[in-house]
């Protein structure tokens, strides 16, 4: 598997609206986009930082992941995933990783937000970061 770069580390969130706030107004970023995937139950704002993006993640129902780690998390948000690009492909990534013994979350990619083919690697086999590999398949 090809890792080219970090795209983009996730943060949950409990207020999108209130965190936006934050990281424009105290930390001077500007959010470039806001979008909502509705399969992972989620609503996502994005920020640019050098060639690396935060992803800022608001669940919308209380059974998404995100409302989970947030509920886990004693009501507050936090790191929740990092995700890489990979250039060969994410289904290949799968592939190699799960041949690797590691547990998989998604046994295919599906779609994320900004339109890149998605799948997770489960924190049990990942030294307890839950992470995300990622291909724009607009650049294949």
């Amino acid at each position: 598997m090809d890792i080219s770069h970090i795209e983009h580390i996730g943060i949950a969130v409990p207020n999108l609206e209130e965190a936006i706030k934050f990281y424009e107004e105290t930390l001077g970023l500007k959010c470039f986009a806001i979008e909502e995937v509705a399969d992972q139950k989620v609503r996502t704002a994005f920020f640019k930082v050098g060639q690396t993006k935060i992803e800022l993640l608001e669940g919308t129902a209380p059974e998404s992941a995100i409302c989970k780690f947030i509920a886990g998390n004693n009501g507050r948000g936090g790191i929740q995933h990092i995700a890489f690009n990979i250039t060969d492909g994410v289904a290949n990534g799968l592939a190699e990783m799960s041949e690797k013994g590691c547990a998989l979350i998604d046994k295919a990619p599906r779609k994320g937000a900004e339109g890149l083919d998605i799948a997770f690697l489960h924190p049990k086999s990942t030294c307890g970061t839950l992470i995300e590999l990622c291909e724009d398949p607009a650049k294949k």
